[in-house]
């Protein structure tokens, strides 16, 4: 559907085929394991069966608020999933299950379990705290995705029905209740709607809640009095008037900070930029590059991660980036995905892609094991499993290692529908011109003006920088290729055909136009050295340390390589480091070997705790892994940030 500020079109991943050493197993783990895990999850926690409606008051296992947000996740991961790998019985679990859903759905169309057999006299009564509009959020995705996949209308019907009532309960018109929900995720989903049905009651629905949070007199203050009135529970966060938790303390178009709830945060964004690109709005874009600016200048982590603290899981103030008790929720990575991707289809910039590619590669993946059974909510980037359990960090927010379930749960099937549709983020094509933004073994079926062009790709990144890029198609054509350099590159070099070129590089992506015929091909040398990070000196936790990085890939030491007490080693400036390639270590990884020094620890005994005489240094070996993949060999010590001598 044409958009008014938006370059690029993003490829279907339902057009990529991904068949790479890194991205193709956790696809096939996710299909294999963890789908299967979570529709068990959903189905033994009662998730499911609450479709029925068949709870009563007194009757374990209430439905909870956002329990439909979580079937909806699994849906639609679902759905990704069979789009690229067809498979009957799941389609027929997912058939059953929209089935309840259908039916569940009132005759008015509104559909929550909760809010339907628990409190349905409290409809639309908390839209701070309650979730209602989120849960719809996230059903409408399903819905489009399980229509994507499958033709079938049943699911998008029901939820174009609730999106009918939505759209007359809400909005500036006489009798509406001028609200929006709490948890900001209904923007996005009524812009997948939109783009689905092509009714612009969708849009313009999508456009009221982004122009509407943040206006005064302020919605929230008029409901928590008529929930007092009523004598219901109060509001929850919104009671201290910390309007700024879900981006509502002002209009969206005056923000300039990011704030609050991490992944709200996101999800609001993502819908801005939706909103955005398909109205033409200049303001609201800008408000959206204003934020992006602030929030990769001085809130993000090294891994992608967003979100310092476990209090209200939020950003807090500038260069604030505590490591072992960083937030990063799992779904806050995933927002930052969705966000950087919505806006690199704008202009075409490769900062947007950088980013998403820090989260993909390091932030995002972390939060599921390699077997695809257990998951982490919150990703630190530093852990001391004894540390955690003395000051009670057990929680479900700050375990200790990955966990099979969550009582909060939205992470886990969250991650499976990013990791089923990761295609989705390869390629993008304006009218002449092909991007690729990640580089993925496998090929990619794009439309431009002159016709079909596939792109296959040949390449063992992220652990090797050489990639080779064969362009087929039907008769000769002439287009532009772009192709991006990576921020992290300091070298790379072009050939077309064996021969070198120079292409200019604009906004980060090297342009290669020409005619092309059937078999050209273009190889990319992306220098790939290991590189020591070091934090900006506001960032205090990081003061004196670095972090390795290799290409995209964040590294952090762990306790079963380098033994306890990892905040004792110490890293020469000068110490040589090597990689190797080791295939039967974590699925298959490079890994970072090198010289350190710690402590002797000979003359400390435990009941000296200060000493004035100088310890000796030794020598000893340290390996480091990937960041995404720790976790994986039993629990233990943890570190992303490094001393350096």
């Amino acid at each position: 559907m044409k958009s008014g500020l938006r370059k690029l079109a993003p490829v279907s991943f339902a057009k990529i085929k991904v068949n790479d050493g890194f991205w193709k197993p956790r696809m096939d783990v996710n299909r294999t394991a963890t789908l299967p895990i979570e529709y068990e999850q959903c189905q033994k926690t009662g998730r499911i069966d609450a479709f029925k409606l068949d709870w009563k008051r007194g009757m374990p296992n209430e439905p909870h608020i956002f329990w439909d947000s979580d079937v909806a996740k699994w849906i639609e991961a679902a759905a990704y999933s069979l789009t690229t790998h067809p498979d009957p019985k799941l389609e027929q679990l997912m058939d059953e299950v929209i089935g309840l859903i259908a039916k569940a759905q009132q005759p008015d169309g509104y559909l929550n379990c909760h809010f339907t057999v628990v409190e349905p006299e409290k409809r639309w009564a908390n839209l701070a705290d309650w979730h209602e509009l989120y849960c719809a959020g996230h059903l409408m995705e399903a819905a489009v995705a399980h229509f994507d996949a499958t033709g079938k209308r049943t699911f998008l019907d029901v939820m174009c029905r609730y999106a009918d009532l939505i759209a007359r309960t809400f909005g500036r018109e006489p009798g509406k209740k001028r609200g929006y929900c709490g948890h900001p995720e209904i923007e996005l989903a009524l812009m997948k709607l939109y783009r689905a049905s092509g009714e612009k009651r969708y849009l313009n629905l999508a456009t009221y809640f982004i122009d509407e949070r943040g206006q005064q007199p302020c919605y929230y203050k008029q409901e928590e009095a008529e929930l007092v009135q009523k004598g219901w529970k109060a509001h929850g966060w919104a009671k201290t008037q910390n309007y700024a938790y879900c981006q509502s303390h002002k209009p969206l178009r005056e923000q300039d900070e990011v704030t609050g709830h991490a992944v709200r945060a996101m999800y609001i964004y993502s819908g801005m930029a939706d909103v955005a690109t398909q109205t033409n709005d200049k303001a609201l874009l800008k408000a959206c590059q204003i934020m992006w600016n602030h929030l990769h200048n001085r809130m993000l982590y090294i891994t992608g991660g967003i979100g310092s603290t476990q209090h209200g899981e939020a950003f807090t103030f500038d260069y604030d980036l505590p490591n072992d008790i960083a937030y990063c929720e799992t779904c806050a990575a995933i927002g930052l995905v969705f966000w950087n991707h919505r806006m690199l289809q704008i202009d075409g910039d490769a900062k947007y892609a950088d980013a998403m590619e820090r989260a993909l590669y390091n932030g995002t993946i972390s939060g599921v094991s390699l077997d695809g059974k257990k998951f982490f909510y919150a990703n630190r980037l530093a852990s001391d499993p004894e540390v955690i359990k003395r000051t009670g960090g057990v929680q479900h927010h700050f375990p200790h290692d990955r966990q099979e379930w969550f009582g909060c749960a939205c992470c886990p099937p969250n991650i499976a529908r990013m990791i089923a549709s990761i295609g989705e983020y390869v390629y993008s094509q304006s009218r002449d011109t092909a991007y690729v933004h990640l580089y993925v073994q496998g090929a990619g079926d794009l439309d431009l003006a002159s016709g079909r062009v596939q792109l296959k790709q040949t390449t063992r990144y992220p652990w090797d920088g050489a990639v080779a890029i064969e362009v087929n198609l039907d008769a000769p054509a002439k287009f532009a290729l772009a192709l991006r350099v990576p921020g992290w590159c300091r070298k790379a070099t072009f050939k077309v055909n064996g021969e070198t070129v120079k292409p200019e590089v604009l906004k980060g992506y090297a342009k290669i136009a020409r005619t092309w015929r059937a078999g050209d091909t273009v190889e990319l040398d992306l220098a790939m050295p290991v590189e020591r990070v070091e934090a900006n000196p506001a960032v205090r936790m990081d003061c004196g340390c670095v972090a390795l990085q290799r290409g995209p890939v964040v590294y952090c030491i762990e306790q079963i390589d380098n033994g306890p007490k990892l905040t004792d080693l110490c890293l020469p400036a000068k110490a040589k480091l090597t990689t190797k390639f080791e295939p039967k270590l974590l699925g298959g990884v490079v890994t970072i070997t090198g010289t350190a020094t710690r402590r002797d620890t000979a003359g400390w005994t435990a009941d000296t705790l200060y000493s004035h005489t100088r310890s000796r240094p030794r020598q000893v070996k340290i390996k480091a892994v990937p960041y995404a993949v720790w976790n994986n060999r039993g629990e233990g010590e943890m570190l992303v940030w490094v001393h350096e001598a």
